[in-house]
């Protein structure tokens, strides 16, 4: 089994920054495409961004493109999302996901492996 573990979440103030990581465990980890998703209550888990096994590729949903960057450290088995400028509507759990592939999907029943979610909330 992979374990995937999120961190970084927190309170932020609109138009604040805030980076979040996902570490994962075993040597296979640069092997894992990766993908961010959130999921706010009573609504859909919804893509967010997501990186290649080489991390040559990102890929990011129209919400978050230009304000979100994704890049992993496969050294250190770690993937992450540094979001700027972050609005109220950014508010959700943020999980990580990983997938045995090197391509990435957006779509969330195509990952194997996700982590707890980390809240973030950005107030106003």
């Amino acid at each position: 089994q992979v374990q995937v573990v999120e961190s970084g979440g927190g309170l932020v103030q609109a138009g604040g920054p805030l980076r979040l990581s996902c570490a994962a465990s075993g040597r296979t980890f640069s092997s894992m495409a990766m993908g961010w998703f959130r999921q706010a209550p009573g609504k859909e888990r919804e893509f967010v961004a997501a990186i290649t096994w080489s991390g040559s590729s990102t890929y990011y949903a129209d919400s978050v493109k230009g304000r979100f960057t994704i890049s992993r450290d496969n050294a250190k088995n770690t993937v992450y999302l540094q979001m700027n400028s972050l609005k109220p509507e950014d508010t959700a759990v943020y999980y990580c996901a990983a997938r045995w592939s090197s391509v990435v999907s957006t779509r969330p029943y195509e990952y194997e492996y996700w982590g707890q979610g980390t809240q973030v909330t950005v107030s106003s």
